[in-house]
């Protein structure tokens, strides 16, 4: 049996990896920070293969995206109109209820010569130590449809 020390976890004491399952907020804690570090593969694998993004408005990146290709091919289709600009940061701590993942963020990004900074909120729905849902949200939605453009 695979034993590894994980200061992180269990107060730094010895911990069967096969047997611990991350908490829904631990997925998305290591979602984000892998995404922070520009880890898209790590970031990726905290993903149920069927996830699905519900991404705000109504601009060309609006609606749900299904399964990891369509999310990936959109997050990279945002990423290139903000010309590698995008940055998203967390404001506060995670909040949980249950399997939801409550992450209070700012998003900035550049596209030409218009910019954006707004408040956001990202909500995870987390299932067997997957992230299987996420729910984006924007405190200007006119704002950001106005920055993505149709």
């Amino acid at each position: 049996m695979l034993k590894v020390y994980n200061p992180q976890k269990r107060n730094g004491s010895l911990i069967n990896k096969q047997t611990v399952k991350m908490t829904a907020k631990e997925v998305v804690e290591a979602y984000s920070i892998a995404l922070g570090k520009g880890d898209i593969p790590t970031a990726f694998s905290y993903f149920s293969p069927n996830a699905k993004w519900h991404q705000p408005g109504k601009n060309k990146f609006s609606g749900t995206q299904s399964g990891l290709e369509a999310i990936g091919k959109m997050l990279s289709d945002m990423m290139g109109a903000a010309q590698g600009s995008l940055i998203i940061k967390p404001t506060a701590s995670l909040m949980v209820n249950g399997s939801f993942v409550s992450s209070p963020v700012q998003f900035s990004a550049k596209n030409g010569d218009k910019t954006i900074e707004m408040n956001g909120n990202d909500l995870f729905e987390v299932t067997d130590g997957k992230i299987v849902q996420v729910w984006l949200f924007s405190e200007d939605q006119d704002v950001e449809d106005e920055f993505w453009g149709k």
